[in-house]
């Protein structure tokens, strides 16, 4: 299992243990954090579990047209920006941090 620290919107850091092969989205909603609301439920047809990814080290797929259309509707889309649902946990290093973009 992967240790992530997902950072919420107050700054507050946690600790969430990731299944395997749960997406990121799945692992931070099981943490009991909120804040992910993923109203698709992982489809990748909203933008509600956007995130920003800090790892370098992460092999990380690349983004799909689908994730990249969804993200150009948040005024809060970086190169950091991906939708947690589209990422597997197996591809994240332990430690990663994972932080909640902005609602919008």
């Amino acid at each position: 299992m992967a240790e992530l620290i997902v950072v919420t919107r107050d700054g507050r850091e946690h600790s969430v243990t990731a299944e395997p092969d749960s997406s990121v989205m799945e692992a931070i909603r099981n943490a009991g954090i909120d804040e992910v609301v993923a109203l698709c439920g992982g489809c990748c047809s909203c933008a509600t579990c956007h995130v920003y990814i800090d790892d370098e080290k992460a092999m990380l797929p690349p983004i799909s047209e689908d994730e990249s259309d969804l993200l150009d509707s948040s005024e809060f889309r970086t190169e950091r920006s991906r939708l947690s649902c589209q990422i597997n946990c197996t591809v994240v290093p332990p430690g990663t941090r994972i932080e909640v973009a902005p609602e919008g």
